[in-house]
């Protein structure tokens, strides 16, 4: 049986990513040995992070005002690492869930900082607005898309001061006016390769302007200066990321997987809005194109599991909800393709046929 695969993170790869891997590890560019195993030294090592560099700035669009770096720690480490670096009196944050919380935890203990909008009064289910960005901050921070709530910020924003961005789960599926942004940070696990590495996109004139110690490895200009070969890069992790950003390019760049992501989020969310035992638990008009979160209709709330399982049956994969809203969620990520998502359908129709 197919499976389709739905899972938050580590995401979908494609496949012939998975074969890109596998020949590898057992041959790294003819030279005889894995790349598990090869030295981050030698030439052909140093080519394929220059080309991982060179088709982030292509794919983005990224101007000559911003690094490119890949780092080890994950997405939550640079909620530290954003605060060290350019945090000096005030930062505020934009609060749209668990995430969002967790980086401004982080800026606290560096200085003031405190959130300018939430939307925890409804559990994170929509993106607030009319909120006044103030003109004294270091910086204003967002997370572009809120993996557990299933809401995601569209735009990019036009802001008074530095724009900083968590994109750890849509990056890549839309694109991105990258001169707005002081910063973009995330986990390449949801949309663009495996655990193990994150990606930072840094404006150079937004760094250097705090008068704190900047330890060495926090300090981003040590990563831009080495090209984030001051230390051991995840290797493995960074030569998946290539493979996949290679992917990207021959599907017709982030211009083309947009349009295949926005019809794959409108089948699902059509028929979550058609089918009678379902319901969304995201704001119509914030609703992630990445994260699709739904929950059972009134009335069938006791289906719960048994669709859970009937789901499963049918090689469905991920579908499970976070712990912390419940309900399922199907993550439709960059490699997920259209008959996933129409597998999904199918079996929701099903299901429905059986029960309403």
């Amino acid at each position: 049986m197919k499976k389709h695969v739905f899972n938050a993170g580590p995401c979908l790869l494609p496949q012939e990513v998975y074969d890109k891997a596998i020949e590898a590890i057992k041959d790294f560019k003819g030279t005889g040995v894995s790349v598990l195993s090869i030295s981050h030294r030698t030439k052909e090592w140093e080519e394929t992070m220059n080309e991982c560099r060179a088709l982030w700035r292509e794919l983005l669009h990224i101007p000559d005002t911003h690094e490119i770096v890949f780092l080890g720690g994950g997405a939550s480490l640079q909620f530290l690492y954003v605060a060290m670096n350019l945090l000096e009196k005030k930062a505020v944050y934009l609060e749209t869930g668990v995430w969002a919380k967790k980086a401004l935890k982080e800026a606290k203990g560096f200085g003031e900082a405190y959130a300018i909008a939430s939307s925890a009064d409804k559990n994170y289910s929509y993106i607030p607005k009319g909120y006044e960005i103030p003109a004294d901050a270091d910086y204003f921070h967002i997370t572009t898309n809120n993996t557990i709530y299933g809401t995601e910020i569209k735009e990019d924003y036009d802001s008074p001061v530095p724009l900083v961005a968590d994109m750890s789960s849509d990056i890549m599926s839309r694109p991105v006016d990258v001169s707005k942004y002081a910063l973009i940070y995330g986990g390449a696990q949801k949309n663009v390769g495996p655990a193990g590495v994150i990606f930072a996109i840094i404006r150079k004139d937004a760094l250097g302007k705090v008068s704190r110690y900047l330890p060495t490895m926090i300090d981003y200009r040590t990563h831009i200066d080495k090209e984030s070969m001051f230390n051991t890069p995840p290797v493995f992790s960074i030569f998946v990321m290539n493979e996949t950003l290679k992917w990207i390019k021959a599907q017709g760049g982030v211009e083309a997987l947009h349009k295949m992501n926005q019809a794959k989020a409108d089948l699902l969310y059509g028929e979550i809005d058609r089918n009678k035992i379902f319901v969304g638990t995201a704001a119509k008009e914030d609703r992630s194109i990445m994260n699709v979160c739904f929950v059972m209709a009134p009335g069938f709330e006791d289906l719960q599991d048994e669709f859970m399982a009937f789901a499963k049956e049918r090689g469905m994969v991920g579908i499970k909800g976070h712990r912390s809203v419940g309900g399922f969620r199907a993550s439709i990520y960059n490699a997920c393709s259209l008959e996933d998502v129409q597998a999904l359908v199918d079996c929701m129709q099903e299901f429905e046929k059986l029960h309403a």
